[in-house]
């Protein structure tokens, strides 16, 4: 599908609504042609012959060309800008719902000042194009052809004339309109650059404070900000050098109509009542003349837009849901990675990984940075899949899997926490927005967060601000851990949940973790030893590989990165360790 037919597919919903404006739209432009046919009448019948008596009906012809006149217009103006309106809300309903719909490797790629500018700036080049471009354009289309067929009618000697004008304008149109695409497909991307700039450092700003870099962001927000700017100028440019030209067509008409019309209107070959009639029409061909560059102008934004918000809509997603998915409204825990492997830019990220964990069990997963601890989660989540091996849950592949029944049997407390705008119950209940209160606080006291929400201003109903400013590190990754919790999933997973608390309620966390270790499988990935040592089996990674696996006791005994941690992180054990050895 090409961009054009996917845009028409959203306007053809409203297509009676549209043909009833244009409809009106004619009737408008109709009546426009009876104006200067009257005049021609006033000045030949009632004038030149002194017919008074058809003086009044002429008038009260124009009373009611005016009324006619503005109600298809107010009408007009209501169906277009309604459907207008519609259009816009079914695109950006149905883009949105597809960007919800993408993966991680999609949001990788993009950046969110991009997708904003789509759904903001492109979204209303096109409301704009619907309301106002599409009936103008029409208009002025009917006027011109109108005006030249009433031209014709009246003298065709006259028309003859100031038909040379017509293929010059024409020429000149194209010419505009292949220049101006590719302005603005710069401007649109320099706006996106923009709009992408200014969205990281507004929410970066506490790091630009922290590092006094106002300047520093001010230089860049004005080199960004010229870009735009000359972007703009550089289109600016294009109709700078093509409108005046429309211009003087136009005015070419009025001194073709005086030279020529005159010259005519003396030798008797036109009468004064049809002068003052093609003067009337004059103003049907001059203006879409003098309009044209601004439309090209707006058609060529238009389809820009579209072209661009269809190029993110049309990308489809590395994780998809399958064809026939298997549907378990719970599943027990069992999980098996199979000689998992997982590949990313030609990087190798993990790579032959094989582990079993039965319900119920807890594995803790510790290693370096950048050994692959994440990725084991997000690909039993299937954010990303893998490249060879395959993951197992109670049997079945998660490739095979509902992709949302999987992940809704899935709580997961992320290492980058992220918060809504909304109250702090709100955040909480966010995985099951239709359980009670109750249950909110029950969460939240197993995850040690009752205490200080309690002591909030206004408790659990507090606002929280974006991404959770006005929080610290540890309340928002207790706000995190409780909306893992109250789903009560299946699969539990901490992404390092616990690095921003103190030792006392990382202990009390683990305590009431054992209330639930019976009914769902935890992964907690952790750097601190103390998050992990009471786990079933613990796995250590490096460089993407299983490096070691074990219980607590039994990775001690191997000597190796494990060990070497938990004395480093215990210096009392090492320091015992190292007396035992002696004696």
């Amino acid at each position: 599908m090409t961009p054009m037919k996917w845009f028409y597919s959203f306007l053809r919903k409203y297509w009676l609504r549209m043909a009833a404006g244009l409809l009106l739209v004619t009737m408008l432009s109709a009546a426009a042609l009876a104006g200067p046919y009257i005049s021609k009448l006033i000045v030949d019948d009632v004038i030149n012959k002194g017919n008074t008596k058809l003086l009044l009906k002429l008038v009260a012809c124009l009373i009611a060309l005016v009324i006619v006149k503005g109600v298809c217009r107010f009408f007009s103006h209501v169906l277009f800008e309604t459907s207008s309106q519609n259009v816009l809300f079914s695109m950006r309903d149905i883009v949105y719902r597809k960007l919800l719909q993408e993966d991680f490797a999609f949001y990788n790629k993009n950046r969110t000042g991009d997708l904003m500018s789509r759904q903001t700036g492109d979204m209303d080049a096109i409301r704009h194009f619907v309301a106002y471009v599409i009936y103008t354009v029409y208009e002025n289309i009917l006027y011109f052809i109108f005006a030249l067929v009433m031209i014709f009618v009246t003298n065709f000697k006259m028309a003859l004339c100031m038909v040379i004008v017509l293929p010059l304008a024409a020429i000149t149109t194209y010419l505009q309109a292949k220049s101006v695409k590719p302005a603005f497909t710069k401007c649109r991307n320099a706006f996106s650059s923009l709009n992408t700039y200014v969205q990281e450092n507004i929410s970066g700003n506490r790091v630009v404070k922290a590092f006094a870099k106002e300047d520093y962001e001010m230089e860049k927000f004005t080199f960004e900000n010229d870009k735009y700017r000359d972007a703009e100028l550089g289109a600016a440019e294009i109709w700078k050098k093509y409108v005046p030209v429309f211009e003087f067509f136009s005015n070419a008409l009025s001194i073709i109509l005086m030279l020529a019309g005159g010259i005519m209107v003396v030798n008797s070959e036109m009468t004064m009542g049809d002068f003052v009639a093609v003067n009337g029409y004059l103003w049907m061909l001059t203006e879409p003349l003098r309009m044209a560059g601004w439309w090209v102008n707006d058609i060529q934004r238009f389809i820009t837009s579209v072209e661009k918000i269809y190029a993110t809509y049309s990308t489809e997603p590395d994780v998809k849901e399958p064809l026939n998915p298997v549907r378990k409204k719970k599943l027990e825990g069992n999980i098996v990675f199979n000689n998992v492997s997982y590949k990313a830019d030609d990087e190798d990220i993990l790579n032959n990984i094989s582990f079993e964990v039965k319900k119920g069990q807890t594995i803790g997963i510790t290693g370096t940075t950048g050994s692959g601890k994440s990725t084991i989660i997000n690909l039993l989540c299937r954010f990303f899949d893998v490249t060879d091996g395959e993951i197992l849950i109670d049997g079945t592949n998660v490739k095979d899997l509902d992709m949302y029944q999987l992940r809704e049997n899935i709580g997961i407390a992320m290492q980058d926490v992220f918060l809504f705008s909304d109250t702090i119950e709100g955040n909480i209940a966010y995985g099951r927005p239709d359980c009670s209160f109750e249950e909110v606080k029950k969460a939240a006291k197993m995850a040690d967060a009752n205490i200080f929400i309690k002591n909030m201003p206004d408790g659990y109903d507090t606002m929280v601000g974006e991404r959770g400013v006005g929080l610290s590190g540890g309340q928002k990754q207790r706000i995190s851990l409780a909306r893992a919790l109250i789903k009560e999933p299946s699969v539990l997973i901490l992404d390092d949940t616990t690095s921003a608390v103190d030792m006392e309620t990382e202990s009390y966390i683990q305590r009431q973790l054992e209330n639930i270790n019976h009914s769902c499988t935890t992964f907690i990935i952790a750097y601190r030893i103390s998050s992990i040592r009471d786990a079933d089996k613990i796995i250590v990674l490096d460089n993407g590989r299983i490096a070691e696996q074990g219980t607590h006791k039994e990775l001690l005994e191997k000597n190796g990165y494990y060990s070497a941690v938990y004395y480093h992180q215990y210096p009392m054990a090492a320091e015992l360790k190292k007396r035992n050895a002696v004696t």
